[in-house]
């Protein structure tokens, strides 16, 4: 065999093998989408619920914070007597609802028997002195008694009578107890002071600015010494979690991507280092191609808005960061051939 026969031999195989690269895998990357786009997270603007001057700010730009974690506290100087002032108004109406609910005591009920006891004796006294007195008046046909003494004591034995029927009834109330609707205004008043209490207490908790989620202090916008109020944010933050890449599909590719469809995320500062993500939201309306899409065949274009949510464990990625996309389409194996991982 000559030289010149096994070198086209040679040339044959390397031909057939760039072929096979090419159809079987060659072509891989070509097959798959690659977008650009930029990362994208949630903020969270953190005011104060009341007005009043900030004490304490403990948190600066850039801190890494817990859901919880007291970020900011207001000045408490006046709360705090308020909150002392309506726990004692508090305390005080639910003295008088249980001295409603328990009625009248042992020795209360003694008292009210001995005065109608000292009133019905009162009254037979008076009685027995006006039957004295028209006994002498009748013996001595009218010339013993006037008839204004015997008014005079006709008038004092109604009144005793009269004084004793009251104390009777006094015994009966007290007896009685008191009746349900005073039970009821006095319950009504205490849920009153107490709902009063709840509110200044309220107010007493959000004088601390708690974190709402994790998150990292992207502006701290208030310091101490300044007055807040609800329209006034303190903080923004940033949520970390979850992250994800805005990027813009054209109709073209738009068939080709699904909701879940596995994805790549490389920054141009770690080119050979991507992260791991899925396609996680799809607009279903199309819009013309923002201006933070600089190719030129696009940018006049309709294309719809997709996130490709992105696994960050190591926070990685910062708010508007460029991004490259690389989306698997659908049908094609997610791990043929990646590089760098």
């Amino acid at each position: 065999m000559s030289k010149r026969t096994i070198a086209l031999a040679v040339v044959a195989l390397l031909a057939l093998a760039a072929l096979g690269y090419w159809v079987f895998g060659g072509n891989d990357d070509e097959s798959r989408i690659v977008l650009q786009g930029n990362v994208d997270l949630r903020q969270i603007e953190l005011p104060f619920n009341d007005s009043e001057r900030i004490a304490e700010v403990l948190v600066e730009e850039g801190s890494k914070v817990k859901a919880g974690q007291v970020l900011a506290r207001l000045d408490t100087g006046r709360l705090l007597p308020r909150v002392a002032q309506a726990e004692a108004r508090a305390a005080a109406q639910r003295e008088v609802l249980r001295k409603l609910r328990n009625g009248a005591r042992p020795e209360e009920i003694a008292q009210a028997r001995a005065a109608l006891a000292a009133a019905q004796a009162e009254a037979a006294n008076a009685t027995s002195q006006l039957q004295r007195l028209r006994s002498i008046s009748d013996e001595s046909k009218g010339r013993a008694i006037s008839p204004q003494d015997l008014e005079a004591a006709i008038a004092a034995a109604r009144m005793s009578e009269a004084q004793a029927e009251s104390s009777r009834k006094a015994l009966e109330l007290t007896l009685a107890g008191p009746r349900q609707e005073e039970i009821d205004q006095a319950k009504a008043q205490l849920d009153a002071a107490e709902a009063d209490l709840a509110l200044l207490k309220r107010q007493l908790a959000d004088a601390e600015l708690l974190a709402p989620t994790d998150g990292v202090i992207r502006n701290r916008l208030m310091e101490p010494g300044e007055l807040a109020n609800p329209q006034r944010p303190v903080f923004a933050i940033a949520i970390t979690t979850p992250k994800w890449v805005r990027a813009y599909l054209s109709e073209v590719e738009l068939s080709r991507v699904a909701l879940g469809a596995p994805a790549r995320v490389t920054m141009d500062s770690a080119p050979n280092d991507p992260l791991e993500g899925k396609v996680g939201f799809i607009s279903s309306t199309a819009e013309f191609t923002p201006k933070t899409v600089q190719t030129e065949e696009l940018r006049t274009s309709l294309v719809y808005e997709i996130r490709v949510f992105v696994d960050d464990p190591d926070d990685r990625l910062r708010l508007g960061m460029p991004a490259t996309v690389t989306i698997t389409p659908v049908g094609q194996p997610a791990n043929t051939r990646e590089s760098g991982r």
